[in-house]
C-alpha cells in the first residue's frame, strides 16, 4: 500500500456521492481543507485516466469546506457558478490533492479558486461562485 502523505488524515463528513470514492483524506492549513486521495478505479474512466466528474465534484467539496472557515459558523453554501480548466490527466496510483489557494467571502457570494494536483503536477484548474447565507433557527 502506498504512503499517505504526512499531515493527512481520514476525512469525516461524507455523502452518498462521495462514499464510493473513499477513503478520502484531509488536511487542515488554517485558510484552507486539502481534500486528497489515492487514484484507484472508483476514480478513473475506462481508458484509466482519472474521471473529470471526479475532478469536479472534489474540488467543489475543497472549495466550499474551505470557504466555510472563513464565514460565520452556521453559515450554509449552495454552489452557484464552477468552471474547470483541465490542464493534464491524473492516472491510478497518483496522490490528487485539491488544494484552494484563494478564498474572498462577502456577505451573501463567496469567490474560490481551488488547484487539482496529481503527484503534485497541475492537472486541473477550478473556480467556484457561492451564494452564502447563514443558517435560520429552526422554529419550536
Amino acid at each position: 500500500m502506498q504512503q499517505i502523505p504526512e499531515g493527512f488524515e481520514p476525512w469525516g463528513p461524507r455523502s452518498g456521492l462521495t462514499k464510493p470514492w473513499e477513503p478520502i483524506y484531509v488536511r487542515n492549513t488554517g485558510s484552507a481543507l486539502i481534500l486528497a486521495l489515492r487514484a484507484g478505479e472508483a476514480h478513473c474512466n475506462a481508458r484509466g485516466f482519472v474521471h473529470g466528474g471526479l475532478i469536479a465534484a472534489m474540488a467543489d467539496n475543497a472549495m466550499g469546506h474551505s470557504a466555510r472557515l472563513h464565514l460565520p459558523e452556521g453559515t450554509r453554501l449552495v454552489t452557484v457558478g464552477l468552471t474547470l480548466d483541465y490542464l493534464a490527466s491524473g492516472e491510478k496510483g497518483q496522490w490528487l490533492s485539491f488544494e484552494t489557494e484563494f478564498v474572498k467571502p462577502g456577505r451573501s457570494i463567496v469567490f474560490t479558486q481551488c488547484f487539482a494536483r496529481a503527484d503534485g503536477v497541475e492537472i486541473a484548474r477550478a473556480n467556484a461562485t457561492f451564494r452564502a447565507r447563514l443558517a435560520q433557527p429552526e422554529a419550536a
